[in-house]
């Protein structure tokens, strides 16, 4: 099948699949959020399997326990290979996270401000991005630039752009959402932007210097920038509803298991991750959690202060409406109950 017919198989299922998930998904939520709570972690992966997740894998670092490891449902579905806890996924947003701590130390060293602005580090967006010359890095980084995002695109992730180039030409000479600095929109443009940005600083490509900052120290052997630099077969298969192949080939990105994820979080909470300096600059511009989205995968990672517990989860399942967003919210939810109710018994 050609790259072009599959863009063509794609746009279509995304039109009839949210056609017809309007008449069945929101009696599923109400379901999964009325059921009994189950004794175990488990026992709710296998339940979350069942309300229609092909795959799921959670991680789970609690102080004072060995970390726990789970999986449901499949990691490839046409070969019936059951889900692997330490399979590769594609983290999507959670990446941000990362480009934030790498922000932070080019700032600490003194090779990027904050308060230098698009017009500064990408003087030819002048007069292409309205308000280049008032939009900061610290305004990109938080969300409130205004910039259009350009994976609003119409019909964007049924034929995704490629390169940075094809990106930044969804949003070149749009007007701006709202003034920079006085409204919050949750914006990939903004990422998109301080990536190149990174990118010329440095004179290298930036997931290289996340590799030799971030990854490397922490022996997160098993985060990777694309999906050129992994097998593919270590990859869980990610499905979107209505679309009838797997998604695992298409490249959206970073790719990690859960458990590297969760060491990652897990040093940015308790601050290890960072050199003196960094962590006040961190915790000035962004968030300690992230949820990552793209066709086939969804990806949550938090930090529980009660419990003192990192939770990571992977959903190889997605639909238009992302109705499978939000049940994999009621999931995460119940997830914690568990935790809590064993951490008290």
């Amino acid at each position: 099948m050609t790259k072009k017919n599959t863009k063509r198989i794609l746009r279509i299922a995304f039109i009839v699949a949210s056609i017809s998930s309007l008449f069945f998904v929101p009696w599923l939520l109400v379901k999964a959020w009325i059921l009994p709570l189950p004794d175990t972690v488990q026992e709710q992966l296998d339940e979350a399997i069942g309300h229609g997740f092909e795959g799921m894998i959670v991680y789970v670092d609690q102080a004072g326990q060995p970390p726990q490891y789970f999986a449901s449902g499949w990691h490839n579905r046409e070969s019936k290979t059951p889900a692997k806890p330490h399979a590769l996924f594609k983290i999507a947003s959670i990446s941000k996270l990362y480009d934030a701590v790498a922000v932070t130390k080019l700032v600490n060293d003194g090779r990027l401000s904050l308060d230098k602005t698009i017009a500064d580090y990408l003087p030819e967006l002048v007069g292409r991005i309205e308000n280049a010359e008032k939009i900061t890095l610290r305004l990109m980084i938080q969300h409130r630039s205004g910039i259009p995002n350009f994976t609003d695109a119409p019909n964007f992730w049924a034929a995704p752009t490629e390169t940075y180039e094809e990106s930044l030409a969804l949003i070149l000479d749009k007007s701006a959402n709202f003034e920079p600095g006085e409204d919050y929109e949750y914006c990939n443009t903004n990422y998109l932007l301080i990536n190149k940005i990174m990118d010329d600083v440095l004179g290298y490509g930036n997931f290289q210097f996340i590799q030799e900052e971030i990854l490397i120290p922490q022996n997160l052997n098993n985060t990777f920038g694309s999906l050129s630099e992994v097998n593919i077969e270590d990859v869980m298969s990610g499905y979107h509803v209505g679309y009838p192949y797997d998604l695992k080939t298409n490249d959206y990105g970073m790719h990690a298991t859960a458990e590297d994820v969760g060491t990652f979080l897990r040093a940015l909470n308790d601050g290890s991750l960072f050199e003196p300096g960094e962590q006040e600059i961190y915790a000035s511009i962004y968030e300690y959690e992230h949820a990552g989205w793209v066709p086939g995968y969804q990806s949550f990672a938090k930090y529980h202060n009660d419990l003192d517990a990192v939770v990571i989860e992977f959903y190889s399942t997605t639909d238009p409406k992302l109705y499978n967003w939000n049940l994999s919210e009621i999931i995460n939810n119940r997830i914690v109950k568990i935790l809590k109710r064993q951490k008290s018994s």
